[in-house]
């Protein structure tokens, strides 16, 4: 199988851009592989039960995608970091719905034997992740880009810095401080029980 160039995605990008409906039937098969393992890679950090599969993330990437045709794409790695963002926002809107039924959904209440456990659910701890980059945003909107480029959209240090614009050893930095900040905020919240 044809391996495309970044090259040869970027002028299909701004092709599409440009309103060439054709450009986007030509650039799917070449960037589906990637897709499917990005979406693979956040599919692998969710609970083994989760209801949501890898290819239908894909499909709501490519429903979205349809919709922000009027995007300038700068590059592949524009591209990709897009549909990573897009992924991320897909399965925190996911958790959130699937944690407001797990909370009842506004249906009329009924209490429970205490005794019976529940275990713990995994996607609240996606949700507590995806608060603390927030928060993360409001003190330093890059270093949570680069959280978000590197952890969730699988981008390497170099296509981070290409995204951003800033050097490989600015995005190095940002990766190490950002990564030492969640930690503090999801150990606290955990202590505090928030």
């Amino acid at each position: 199988m044809h391996t495309p160039s970044a090259h040869e995605i970027t002028q299909l990008l701004r092709a599409w851009s440009g309103g060439d409906a054709q450009a986007l039937e030509s650039l799917t098969p070449l960037v589906y592989q990637e897709l499917h393992r990005t979406a693979r890679r956040y599919m692998a950090k969710e609970r083994p039960d989760h209801t949501l599969q890898t290819t239908a993330l894909i499909d709501e990437v490519y429903l979205r995608l349809v919709d922000c045709a009027s995007v300038s794409w700068q590059d592949r790695a524009h591209f990709f970091a897009v549909c990573a963002r897009l992924m991320r926002r897909i399965l925190m809107d996911f958790a959130r719905s699937r944690l407001y039924l797990k909370r009842g959904g506004g249906a009329t209440q009924i209490s429970f034997d205490e005794s019976l456990h529940v275990s713990p659910d995994p996607s609240t701890d996606v949700l507590a992740l995806d608060e603390a980059l927030r928060r993360l945003a409001e003190l330093d909107q890059r270093k949570s880009q680069v959280v978000e480029l590197r952890f969730f959209g699988g981008l390497s240090v170099g296509e981070t810095s290409e995204v951003l614009k800033v050097s490989e050893e600015t995005v190095k930095r940002d990766w190490r401080l950002a990564k030492l900040w969640l930690l503090r905020e999801l150990s606290e919240e955990a202590s505090d029980g928030r």
